[in-house]
């Protein structure tokens, strides 16, 4: 069985995944750049244009959002081989013209290595005060808008669309991607992601599903990629998962508890992780010894995913969080790498 592996950066988290001051820019490249040295596949970005509310009223110090597209830029100069992805855009807060640019120029800067996740995004309090003239249009519908408006502005030399939100009119862009087609993964775990990720996109990428539900949206997905005409094979699973190694269960939970990642993750039980709680998301996440963690990973391979794209890495400095990647990269990883078991 081989499979990939990818760590979450610490750009837009701090204040929910890590503390506040977490790690500057030159932190970012630091844990990138390790992350290639020990071996992983991605890295994995986030999206966020202002502070949440639940944040705001936590610290007394703002945290620094690390925009995604500037940033995978800077990370592209700095490593080589690293396969470099958004986890999410969060697509109702950006134009997509200027999105398709932005990943057309990086995939050249980076040599073909971008993957771009779209997604709706976690909190819509923030979609409404970044975008306060379109508050009262579903969220779902600006994403399949703009993916819709991506695959045209990447393939055709000029391009046109008219939606109910997004509008453009004889753009000609160059250049475009490296990659033909550029990977765009529908990023989510709602319904409406998994039919845009079978319509329109070549990867789905949930967060923190348990193997079993999993299971029943891959099975879903290619139900869809079938209708759609599409090769079902064709399309990646590629969730997200929050890693949090220990000597034992009990070490590695009480690591877990007292992180700040799982603030973050009881502000997502109304959104992201709707219908999945704590225990279980401990129970069936990449939270335990080594063992446990090999584990699991194989049911959750066994469930469809083929790639962990960006794993939550738990820690509360940037010196935790490479201790972590290195242990998994050490102690975990190998048994999915070609040739081992």
């Amino acid at each position: 069985m081989s499979l990939r592996f990818g760590v979450s950066l610490p750009t837009c988290v701090e204040g929910m995944a890590y503390p506040i001051r977490f790690a500057d820019h030159t932190g970012i490249a630091r844990v990138a750049a390790e992350a290639e040295r020990l071996g992983y596949d991605s890295v994995l970005v986030n999206d966020h244009l202002s502070t949440m509310p639940y944040v705001r009223a936590g610290f007394d110090e703002p945290p620094r959002f690390y925009e995604p597209m500037v940033t995978l830029s800077y990370l592209a100069a700095r490593t080589s081989a690293i396969t470099l992805m958004t986890g999410v855009v969060v697509a109702p807060m950006r134009d997509p013209v200027l999105l398709a640019k932005q990943a057309s120029v990086l995939d050249h800067l980076s040599g073909g290595r971008l993957v771009l996740g779209v997604g709706v995004g976690a909190y819509r309090a923030e979609f409404e005060s970044v975008r306060p003239d379109l508050a009262g249009v579903p969220r779902a519908e600006l994403v399949a808008e703009a993916l819709e408006a991506l695959r045209l502005l990447f393939g055709e030399r000029v391009a046109s669309y008219e939606g109910r939100h997004v509008r453009f009119n004889d753009v000609e862009m160059y250049p475009k991607p490296v990659q033909q087609p550029l990977p765009i993964y529908s990023s989510g775990n709602a319904a409406g992601t998994l039919r845009r990720a079978a319509r329109l996109c070549d990867g789905w990428m949930p967060a923190g599903l348990p193997a079993a539900r999993l299971a029943e949206g891959v099975r879903t997905l290619r139900e869809h990629a079938e209708a759609a005409g599409r090769d079902p094979g064709a399309i990646a699973v590629a969730p997200q998962m929050v890693l949090c190694l220990g000597d034992d269960a009990a070490d590695a939970v009480a690591r877990f508890k007292a992180s700040q990642v799982y603030e973050h993750l009881v502000s997502l039980r109304g959104t992201t992780l709707k219908g999945i709680g704590l225990d279980a998301y401990v129970s069936e996440n990449l939270i335990g010894d080594a063992a446990a963690v090999t584990e699991r990973i194989g049911r959750l391979a066994e469930a469809g995913a083929g790639h962990f794209a960006g794993m939550i890495v738990v820690a509360n400095t940037v010196e935790e969080m490479l201790e972590q990647m290195a242990r998994f990269a050490a102690e975990v990883a190998p048994a999915f790498r070609e040739g081992t078991a």
